[in-house]
């Protein structure tokens, strides 16, 4: 039966100049290179130059991926922008990279999930798409988490980078199986209760500050590992998979540690694992679409092939996404 599918049709990133080596850390806190490449597997992470804005990032990101897909600013009808560093309490950054491209029609908004923001924003993108409500969508994830960074926390401040990555969806007709081509299921899940083992300390109606990051990181990755590949597991059943159907997965970039379990729990070798938090650290939203990027340009991703994404962030919000390249 025909059907709509948000199908990818170009992918870009973009990642400030600065790169910043484990070993730059030594100078301010208690830690080493070594430290950091044992627990999380970062060894370098990139971060913004002062004066340039989460949404500088997305426009750099949007411009790689509208070339990508050899399509002008000017066709695409809406932006979802998922950001937890947005330029300014509002408006929205999607609309400041709205007037950046140039794009004066369709609609655009910024989605909130922290590290899990990707997953939220392409699937609220392909429920666009699926309603008629746009054809061609440009979804985002940037971040400066540089600039939440409580720099005398080891535990924190080694782990996270700025960067950002986007993907351009098309409305394209598939048959309504599983050989389409485009996004084939979703799953999203949240739980409040556990606000405390991650999230900023600061807020507009709380604090009027605007924080810092606080993560009790051993209880981060006891959920994370779980919850991973049981949505992992989910997105896959809705449309009777499973992880040996998949060809990559493309896991948030958060911990190398927690990417091999994962992997492991879900039946998938590492050798089908998009991996870059050595190079990106840990860049919450923009994470997934970065690795995506990067996999697409030095041709791990080839068209046809099954992917798997998957991402929890503070919330706790987790989710993951099945898409046919």
């Amino acid at each position: 039966m025909s059907t709509i599918r948000a199908v990818a049709i170009g992918c870009g990133h973009y990642l400030p100049k600065r790169v910043v080596e484990n070993v730059e850390f030594e100078q301010w806190v208690e830690t080493s290179d070594e430290w950091i490449r044992a627990r999380t597997g970062i060894e370098r992470r990139h971060f913004a130059a002062d004066g340039e804005l989460t949404s500088d990032l997305a426009y750099h990101a949007s411009i790689d991926a509208l070339n990508d897909a050899g399509i002008e600013a000017s066709d695409i009808d809406a932006i979802v922008l998922a950001t937890s560093t947005p330029d300014q309490t509002f408006p929205s950054t999607a609309t400041k990279l709205q007037a950046k491209l140039g794009i004066k029609v369709g609609f655009a908004f910024d989605l909130q999930a922290v590290c899990a923001g990707f997953a939220y924003a392409l699937t609220t993108a392909n429920s666009l798409i699926i309603s008629g409500q746009a054809k061609r969508i440009l979804v985002i994830g940037a971040e400066t988490f540089s600039r939440i960074m409580d720099w005398e926390d080891r535990t924190t401040c080694v782990l996270f980078g700025d960067g950002a990555g986007a993907l351009i969806l098309e409305a394209q007709e598939g048959n309504g199986s599983n050989e389409d081509r485009g996004v084939l299921s979703c799953d999203l899940n949240s739980d409040g209760t556990y606000n405390d083992i991650l999230y900023v300390d600061g807020g507009v109606s709380s604090t009027q500050t605007t924080g810092v990051l606080k993560m009790e990181g051993q209880e981060v990755f006891k959920h994370a590992v779980k919850k991973l590949s049981s949505s992992g597991e989910a997105a896959l059943e809705k449309i009777g998979l499973t992880g040996q159907d998949v060809d990559w997965i493309v896991p948030h970039q958060a911990n190398l540690r927690i990417i091999k379990k994962t992997a492991q729990k879900m039946g998938v070798p590492m050798e089908r694992v998009v991996v870059t938090v050595q190079d990106h650290g840990n860049t919450s939203a923009a994470s997934i679409p970065l690795a995506m990027s990067v996999a697409n340009k030095n041709g791990q991703i080839q068209k046809n092939q099954l992917l798997l994404t998957e991402a929890i962030g503070g919330g706790l919000a987790w989710g993951a996404i099945v898409l046919r390249w």
